[in-house]
């Protein structure tokens, strides 16, 4: 098994940007969901209750520079607000984050159709794993929802396109409607799910849990129609607890650099 796409989501809930090789963090890969919107309140703001959000896509620049695109060409560069003091925010186990430049956030929330103010997370170090999913001892993460990274497989997808197609709506699936980290190819369906640990390329992670699936997968990726897919057929298939399922969230076990075509390699089975 390989890797065969890398991707990187600067702003939570944006389009993101396809990645040869990313740096592994403690808190998933570098530049991955340290950007996310609130509104006036400090509330989150996601693609799940503003899908416009999805017609941007954000890109890091440099380290401390992103550009965020909207689809019309237009764009606008944010800096990392250092020294700019943080404002409340409701994202779980968090508190507090640094505001964007106001110009910013103005930007965005004319092409988003309200008003939102972009913030970013100065210090991954301070927001917890929830032990509700998964979390141990010292696993960090950046403004991701629950876990560092999120892992999908091929193998799964050709799976699930083959069930869509049985039914009455037969579409394709774009793996992007999932919002994978690490996409691999796979052998075997849903193999992931039972991976207690696993190693792709230098680094090792383990497996917190298998990923519940929301709305925002029924979005197209590229039109923003949303339609019944792939939750439908996913009920029908991979339905417990409640939840629909697909895909693996990740914690990182030590640090290294991801690079497609990296071999994966499944390590222990959870009982």
């Amino acid at each position: 098994m390989r890797i065969i796409e890398l991707w990187t989501f600067p702003v939570k809930s944006l389009g993101g940007q396809s990645r040869d090789e990313v740096v592994v963090e403690p808190w998933g890969l570098a530049g991955d969901r340290r950007w996310a919107m609130v509104d006036a309140a400090g509330e989150p703001v996601t693609a799940r209750e503003l899908p416009a959000l999805l017609g941007l896509r954000a890109e890091q620049l440099d380290e401390d520079t992103l550009r965020i695109r909207d689809r019309d060409g237009g764009s606008v560069l944010v800096d990392t607000p250092l020294g700019i003091g943080p404002v409340p925010v409701g994202h779980s186990r968090q508190g507090v984050a640094n505001p964007a430049d106001e110009d910013v956030s103005r930007w965005i929330s004319e092409r988003v159709g309200r008003s939102l103010r972009l913030v970013w997370q100065e210090d991954p170090r301070v927001r917890r794993v929830s032990g509700a999913h998964g979390g141990q001892e010292g696993d960090v993460l950046s403004l991701a929802d629950a876990g560092p990274l999120l892992l999908t497989s091929h193998a799964s997808l050709t799976r699930l396109q083959g069930w869509v197609d049985e039914g009455d709506q037969p579409q394709p699936l774009d793996m992007l409607r999932f919002r994978p980290n690490v996409v691999i190819d796979g052998e075997q369906p849903f193999a992931e799910d039972g991976w207690g640990t696993v190693r792709l390329g230098e680094v090792t992670f383990r497996t917190a849990e298998v990923c519940d699936r929301c709305v925002l997968t029924t979005y197209d990726p590229q039109t923003l129609a949303r339609g019944a897919e792939p939750i439908a057929t996913l009920a029908r298939h991979r339905r417990w607890d409640g939840k629909t399922w697909f895909g693996t969230r990740l914690v990182p076990q030590d640090e290294g650099v991801l690079r497609v075509g990296d071999p994966v390699v499944a390590g222990d089975v959870r009982p």
